[in-house]
């Protein structure tokens, strides 16, 4: 049977300007890649489902950093800083094994997207984006069913702005 509590949504923050995304993909999240500028902000990014890339999300900005994650590993927060008023500054992943990737700037407004239960990981990243970079960013947690194909959406909503 499903357990509803595993499935639950960050609600995005950043600015309402852009053009909407989410991501999709067959299976685990097994790698991201991300784009920054050059003591700025995240210009883009992208996951891996399995072993297909989703198509970039924002721009490739300066320099690209990424994480290929072990197997069994997850992504169990995203957290970074942000401007209400245009971009995401600051992306962190970090995984299931204490691992994490970081790309921009400590800038702005704290924000910390995590599941409401242990058992879940990141299924989908959605918010906006503009040919500048990420300009708004939500999670959804869920988990992969026992073979790895199916994906489970969310239902409940969390939300941590740190200041």
């Amino acid at each position: 049977t499903d357990q509803p509590d595993r499935y639950s949504f960050s609600v995005p923050v950043g600015s309402a300007t852009g053009t909407q995304f989410a991501t999709s993909g067959t299976g685990r999240i097994t790698a991201v890649r991300m784009w920054e500028r050059n003591n700025n902000i995240v210009t883009g990014f992208q996951l891996k489902y399995g072993f297909a890339w989703t198509p970039m999300v924002g721009n490739n900005g300066t320099n690209r950093v990424s994480i290929s994650l072990f197997e069994g590993e997850a992504i169990v927060q995203v957290s970074g800083k942000y401007n209400p008023s245009n971009f995401i500054y600051q992306l962190f992943f970090v995984t299931s094994r204490g691992r994490f990737l970081a790309a921009g700037q400590p800038t702005g407004l704290s924000f910390n997207h995590y599941p409401t239960n242990a058992e879940s990981e990141l299924r989908i990243l959605s918010g906006r984006a503009n040919n500048v970079g990420i300009t708004s960013l939500g999670a959804h947690w869920g988990d992969v069913d026992s073979m790895g194909y199916e994906m489970h959406t969310a239902g409940n909503t969390t939300r941590m702005a740190l200041n």
